[in-house]
């Protein structure tokens, strides 16, 4: 992969670019080993995940960012989170989704930026994310490298997961 990255603005219209991007990141979970977050069916089998996914772009604001004329990273954010995540009880960005290919190195805290430089430019303060906190906690440590600190542990249906914010 070259270095020549593109940000743009995605819609609907590139819901097979991010669940290929789904796929290959499930793949390469399945490939360590790592089956406790997204299972080891490939995201694109589930015709009710898909439909998840199209919620989450159409909620929001998609970013992707393209290297080589192909998406290499995608994140959707917007200002509701998911249902089984407490209400924040102030305006916030929540990060929905953030998929990255494994060899875009540093994709996604590009994304991530990106995001946290939309919400306070719109004059939000807060911003939030929840993420799968099982096997090595690996997951929530990369979020906490971006910045943001561990708010509320949740379960849903046995699987655990964190929120993790950030505040201007």
């Amino acid at each position: 992969m070259s270095d020549q990255r593109v940000l743009r603005v995605g819609s609907v219209d590139d819901l097979d670019a991010v669940e290929a991007l789904m796929d290959g990141a499930v793949a390469w979970l399945v490939s360590q080993g790592r089956t406790g977050q997204w299972g080891d069916q490939p995201w694109s089998a589930s015709p009710a995940r898909v439909e998840r996914l199209r919620g989450m772009i159409e909620s929001g604001e998609l970013l992707l960012l393209d290297q080589d004329g192909r998406p290499v990273a995608a994140l959707a954010h917007g200002p509701r989170a998911h249902d089984y995540v407490p209400p924040a009880g102030e305006p916030e960005d929540f990060v929905l989704l953030l998929v990255s290919d494994p060899a875009a190195r540093g994709a996604g805290r590009a994304l991530l930026d990106e995001s946290w430089a939309r919400a306070r430019a719109a004059g939000l303060r807060l911003q939030r994310v929840d993420c799968y906190a099982g096997d090595d906690g690996k997951l929530v440590r990369f979020y906490e490298s971006a910045g943001f600190t561990r708010s509320v542990p949740f379960d849903v249906k046995g699987w655990p997961g964190q929120v993790l914010e950030r505040r201007a």
